[in-house]
C-alpha cells in the first residue's frame, strides 16, 4: 500500500517543490548569517521535512471523504479563528498565532485549505451550468466570514489570499458575462469606500506604495530598499554574502516576506528567471492534475490551489519591486515560516490525492 501510494505521487510536482524549498533554505541561510535569525535555515529544513510527511499523509486521504465533512471543517476553522482572537499571541500589534504544544501556528494559513474544500464542495453540489446570484451570494458569504475574522486580527494580507480561491471556483463553475461585469463594477465603486475601513498602518502602506519617496525613512523605507536590492543584483547577482542591502541591514527581516529581494540581489536577473520558471512549472503541474481529475470536485480542488499559489507569487514579487502594496504575503516554499510552509504542503497533498484517484471508477 505504501509502495503503491509513493509510486503514484506526482513526482514532477514533488521535484519542483523540493528545488524551490532548497533555494529558499540556501537564501535564508545566506540572508540571516551573523544575525539574530541565524538559526532560521535549519528550522526551515525541519518544516520542509515535516511538510513532506504531511503532503504524503494528505495524498493518502480520499479528498471525497474531506469534502463530505467540509461543514465540520468549516465550523472548526471558525472556532480556531475565534480562539486565536481571544487567547492568541499578540506580535507587532496583531493577534494571529496560537501555541499548540511546542509550536506557534498562524491559524489563518490553514483556513485556506478548508476554503478550497468548501468552494469545491459547494460548486460540485450545484447542478446548473451557470451560477445564479443566490449561489454567488451564498458562497461569497461563506468565504467572507473567515475573511472578516482574519482582517480583524488584523491581517489584511492573509485575508486577501482567500479571494482567489473564491474567484477561481466561480469562474470555473460558469459565470455569465453580465454577472461578471456587474460584480467588477461594484468592486471598482466600493474600493474607495473600503479605504476608510483600513487600519492607519494599512493606509500608510497603501500611500507609500503609490509614492514611497513621500516618507523614505518611514513607511516607504521597505519598498525603496527592496527596489534597490533588486536593482543591485544586475544580470548575475552579487553573490552569496556579498549583497549590501541584505547584509548591511537595509532589508528588514530579509528571510520572510522580502526574501525575493535578497534572492534577486545575490543571484541577479538570471536567478529571478530561474525561480519564476520553477513557480510556473509548479502551477502548471497543479493545473495538469486538474485536467486529469475524474470529477468536478477534483478540478475545483486543484484549480483552487493553483489560483492561490499564483496569487501568492504575483503579489509577493510585485510587492518587492514596488508594483504591489506591502501586504505581508509570503513567497510560497521560499519564505521562512512553518505555518505557510505546512499549509502549502498540505494543499499539494490534496492535489496528489486528486491525482492518485484519477483512475478510480
Amino acid at each position: 500500500m505504501i509502495a503503491r501510494s509513493l509510486r503514484e505521487l506526482d513526482w514532477a510536482l514533488v521535484a519542483v517543490t523540493l528545488v524551490l524549498c532548497c533555494l529558499g533554505i540556501l537564501q535564508i541561510y545566506s540572508a540571516t548569517i551573523d544575525t539574530r535569525w541565524h538559526d532560521a535555515w535549519w528550522k526551515q529544513i525541519i518544516w520542509v521535512v515535516s511538510g513532506l510527511l504531511m503532503m504524503w499523509a494528505a495524498a493518502n486521504i480520499d479528498y471525497h471523504a474531506l469534502l463530505g465533512r467540509v461543514s465540520y471543517l468549516y465550523g472548526a476553522a471558525l472556532v480556531l479563528l475565534l480562539v486565536t482572537a481571544f487567547v492568541g499571541n499578540k506580535v507587532f500589534g496583531s493577534t494571529r498565532w496560537i501555541k499548540i504544544g511546542g509550536f506557534t501556528l498562524q491559524t489563518s494559513e490553514f483556513v485556506k485549505i478548508v476554503l478550497i474544500l468548501l468552494v469545491a464542495k459547494y460548486l460540485t453540489d450545484i447542478k446548473a451550468e451557470n451560477l445564479e446570484w443566490k449561489d454567488i451570494a451564498k458562497l461569497a458569504g461563506l468565504v467572507a466570514v473567515p475573511m472578516l475574522l482574519v482582517m480583524k486580527e488584523p491581517d489584511l494580507g492573509t485575508s486577501l489570499t482567500y479571494i482567489p480561491i473564491l474567484i477561481a471556483g466561480i469562474l470555473m463553475a460558469g459565470l455569465r458575462w453580465r454577472y461578471f461585469l456587474i460584480i467588477t463594477g461594484v468592486l471598482v465603486l466600493t474600493l474607495p469606500i473600503g479605504y476608510y475601513f483600513l487600519k492607519p498602518y494599512q493606509k500608510d502602506r497603501l500611500v507609500s506604495f503609490i509614492n514611497p519617496d513621500r516618507d523614505p525613512k518611514g513607511t516607504g523605507f521597505q519598498v525603496i530598499q527592496s527596489r534597490i536590492a533588486v536593482g543591485n543584483g544586475g544580470m548575475w547577482g552579487r553573490g552569496a554574502k556579498e549583497s549590501s542591502q541584505t547584509h548591511l541591514g537595509f532589508l528588514p527581516v530579509p528571510h520572510t516576506d522580502f526574501i525575493f529581494s535578497s534572492f534577486a540581489e545575490e543571484h541577479g536577473f538570471v536567478g529571478i528567471v530561474v525561480a519564476l520558471v520553477l513557480y510556473f512549472l509548479l502551477i502548471m503541474q497543479v493545473v495538469q492534475n486538474a485536467q486529469t481529475a475524474i470529477d468536478r470536485a477534483g478540478i475545483y480542488v486543484c484549480m483552487g490551489v493553483a489560483a492561490l499559489l499564483l496569487f501568492h507569487v504575483l503579489v509577493n514579487v510585485g510587492m518587492v519591486v514596488g508594483r504591489m502594496p506591502v501586504t505581508g504575503i509570503p513567497l510560497p516554499l521560499m519564505s521562512s515560516g512553518g505555518s505557510n510552509t505546512w499549509s502549502i504542503f498540505l494543499m499539494l497533498g490534496l492535489v496528489n490525492s486528486v491525482r492518485m484517484r484519477r483512475f478510480v471508477n
